[in-house]
């Protein structure tokens, strides 16, 4: 059985596409969930140009509604399994108990802690921006989750009498001299200071600085030369569902 698969990701706002051979990304492509349509479309042809019919379509999703339509709408040809549901996500986990967490926290936290193999910090900077930490061992803790930069601005619209809804740009300086620009400056710096001072109250409880890894749609934009991110790696959820799928195969083998 080997690691060939379509790793499918679907999200708040967007769906992720990653195809995989012998366990290698191959190719990826993220779709808006606004163009619904185009999403199992896209699936299917990333799953004909891998050329194995026996490879699974390997699905996480946070989002109900765009994932029941996206496998409807998949050929009955096509093997699916489901993260979690079918294969479960190799971390450990220290959380209350009957809690819930995303997939996409757990499965980016697979994958980070899969490649540096020691405490690390991982940040989503999506729709929402979650900010996790991973011990030592490998065992997912929980974090902190925020409304992300679209969030934030349209919710300072909407709350409020006079305040015009923004698109964000990245703010070129840190004083707004305007009414846009002021929130758009404000936005980015909240969670530029979030996720610094999350990363300093994590190295306290591991004792040591840990090694800070960020994913999401907005994350380059948030995270560009910051000094307290490491690395930036837009596929990791993509990443830890090809890592889900290769255990899968390693404990049917054994």
């Amino acid at each position: 059985m080997s690691e060939t698969l379509i790793a499918l990701s679907i999200g708040n706002t967007r769906t992720k596409i990653g195809a995989f051979a012998q366990g290698k990304p191959v190719s990826t492509l993220a779709i808006e969930n606004t163009s619904r349509g185009a999403i199992g479309p896209a699936v299917v042809k990333a799953w004909r140009e891998l050329d194995d019919p026996s490879a699974p379509v390997v699905v996480s999703s946070v989002n109900a509604t765009v994932c029941d339509a996206v496998l409807a709408s998949l050929p009955s040809n096509i093997r699916t399994a489901r993260v979690e549901r079918d294969l479960p996500i190799p971390i450990g986990r220290q959380l209350d108990p009957e809690s819930i967490v995303g997939e996409d926290r757990l499965l980016n936290a697979a994958a980070a802690y899969d490649t540096l193999k020691q405490m690390c910090v991982v940040v989503d900077a999506g729709t929402a921006v979650t900010v996790d930490y991973v011990d030592g061992q490998g065992t997912f803790h929980g974090g902190a989750i925020a409304p992300g930069l679209a969030m934030m601005l349209h919710t300072l619209h909407t709350q409020t009498a006079q305040l015009p809804e923004v698109t964000f740009v990245k703010p070129e300086e840190p004083i707004g001299h305007n009414t846009q620009q002021a929130m758009r400056s404000g936005v980015y710096y909240a969670l530029r200071g979030l996720v610094r001072e999350l990363v300093e109250q994590y190295a306290g409880v591991g004792e040591s600085w840990p090694i800070v890894v960020a994913t999401g749609g907005d994350a380059h934009t948030l995270f560009e030369g910051c000094d307290f991110v490491d690395r930036t790696v837009p596929e990791l959820t993509l990443l830890g569902i090809a890592l889900t799928y290769k255990y899968a195969v390693a404990n049917e083998e054994e």
